[in-house]
């Protein structure tokens, strides 16, 4: 599925197939999930996309070849492809172990061709094993919902109360990490921190005004709609606010590393790869019971 241009209907297409070059996985795709950042590169809010592009960036299926140099992987081994698809490792960011802000990162499904396909290559280093728990379709969501959500609450410290604010992929996965209960009420007492995960900037100043002195609010998303004024007293206290840009490899490795043990159960709807539009105007209508996962035929 094929995106021409920004605000335009993917187009179901024939591509030539992908050849991986050094360092590359050749993966013939199973399943990749429907992100609302696939929705904000579609709809033009995320700004100048490779095109056309592939979308898709929460991908799982396994490799058909395997370019040279890589030692990781092999033929045949299932593997996840996530948003961060490359980096410098030159910059002070990536020097620092903050390879998520790299300023020359290539992110798949954006400035790479992604998952909305039957094969993709991938840069083996920013691929990552799936957990034999899951199948195709459940691993799907956290290769970004989880894995942002995960990145997003360790960003939180270390809880005791905590907010989620807009209860969708992201949350559900990370609810089931850090219990929390009635995201859109009024918690009964202030809190440590929140994470918002709905891309509406009100949210922030709602937020801090349930926050709690030195504690934080996270912003999980990679789009959001304008903040609102709010008084400088909501943020007195040593409160903070934070955003959560992409994730590093370490993100990823710990995350899937804990999901078995959490037993994290994903809540999808799923659709065949030609019906990807129907999946992404569900989920902009808000008319899904779960994560979209697209599936693609074997």
């Amino acid at each position: 599925m094929v995106l021409d241009a920004p605000k335009k209907p993917l187009q179901l297409r024939d591509v030539p197939k992908p050849q991986p070059d050094a360092g590359q996985l050749l993966v013939r795709l199973s399943a990749c999930a429907v992100c609302r950042t696939d929705l904000h590169i579609v709809d033009g809010e995320l700004r100048d996309p490779k095109l056309p592009l592939i979308p898709g960036h929460e991908i799982v299926g396994r490799i058909e070849e395997v370019g040279r140099d890589v030692k990781t992987f092999g033929e045949g081994d299932r593997v996840g492809i996530p948003w961060l698809g490359w980096t410098c490792g030159e910059c002070k960011f990536c020097r620092s172990g903050r390879e998520n802000l790299c300023d020359r990162a290539r992110f798949t499904g954006y400035s790479i061709d992604g998952g909305y396909a039957e094969f993709a290559v991938a840069d083996a280093r920013f691929c990552f094993s799936i957990p034999e728990q899951f199948d195709n379709v459940a691993a799907a969501p956290l290769l970004c919902a989880g894995l942002i959500g995960f990145r997003a609450l360790r960003k939180c410290g270390d809880p005791k109360r905590l907010g989620l604010y807009g209860f969708g992929a992201a949350a559900h996965i990370i609810a089931q990490v850090a219990v929390f209960e009635g995201p859109d009420e009024a918690p009964p007492e202030k809190l440590d921190a929140a994470i918002i995960f709905a891309p509406v900037g009100a949210l922030m100043a709602v937020a801090l005004r349930h926050l709690d002195k030195g504690g934080v609010v996270v912003s999980a998303g990679i789009h959001m709609s304008d903040i609102p004024a709010f008084p400088y007293r909501d943020l007195w206290g040593e409160r903070a606010i934070c955003s959560v840009a992409n994730l590093t490899r370490r993100d990823g490795e710990e995350f899937l590393k804990i999901a078995p043990r959490v037993a994290i159960k994903t809540e999808t709807e799923t659709f065949p790869l030609a019906e990807a539009n129907e999946a992404l105007a569900r989920l902009r209508g808000g008319k899904l019971n779960g994560a979209a996962v697209l599936v693609m035929e074997t």
